[in-house]
């Protein structure tokens, strides 16, 4: 079953890059195993797939513990982290997707051994539910990590509404990769934002015409038939 589900998503992968002349290569399918047991993410990984994303601390350290003979494995938290967390997790991750305030940042920067990988999480469609900086606030927010050398902004991040129109999707990771390039073009040390972290299981083929680099895909890899 994951066998197939993975083929079937690579291929759609394949297509979507096709369709706007990039290379597959530049997309990382990162798997979120957050629904699944450690069984079921070590036959993922013993199928290749090299990138494991969870959204809770706990459950991130538990399957990271149960799958640690396989030493390739990068590990993405996604979710909101809370302060008080920070010390339990950010030495234990590759990369962190969801960079949303200042006062997180500096909390990283006192816990963190070695520069990490951040993704800062832009709230693109303006849900009040969904959590992230303002666009018109991007720039700011990017300055306002100058001084924090355990910061590495390699990229933004963004949900789209799942009830929302393919339009309105299209037009969410559009503006995304705007934000992006527009802090990319500033050569920043600290901040080269060359990354896209954007689209899951129901749009992540919109997410790559858009130019999305990491996508995080769950549903879709477990689903039965």
């Amino acid at each position: 079953m994951i066998a197939g589900n993975l083929h079937r998503i690579e291929q759609e992968i394949q297509e979507s890059c096709a369709l706007v002349s990039r290379n597959p290569q530049d997309i990382t399918m990162v798997a979120v195993t957050k629904s699944v047991d450690s069984i079921t993410a070590n036959e993922l990984v013993e199928l290749g797939v090299t990138d494991l994303a969870e959204n809770r601390v706990d459950k991130l350290l538990e399957k990271k513990q149960d799958l640690s003979h396989h030493q390739q494995i990068k590990w993405h938290l996604i979710g909101n982290l809370q302060r008080r967390k920070v010390k339990l997790i950010i030495n234990e991750i590759d990369y962190f997707h969801a960079l949303d305030s200042l006062r997180l940042a500096q909390e990283i920067q006192k816990r963190a051994a070695h520069p990490i990988n951040c993704f800062v999480e832009v709230n693109v469609s303006g849900e009040e539910s969904k959590q992230g900086i303002k666009p018109k606030e991007l720039h700011s927010f990017i300055k306002e990590l100058e001084d924090l050398d355990k910061i590495k902004v390699i990229g933004l991040m963004t949900m789209a509404p799942y009830e929302a129109s393919q339009e309105d999707v299209r037009k969410i990771f559009s503006t995304l990769k705007q934000l992006q390039e527009s802090v990319k073009e500033q050569n920043l040390q600290y901040a080269p934002c060359t990354e896209l972290s954007m689209g899951m299981s129901q749009d992540f083929k919109t997410a790559i015409e858009e130019g999305a680099t990491f996508v995080r895909i769950g549903t879709a890899l477990f689903k039965k038939g």
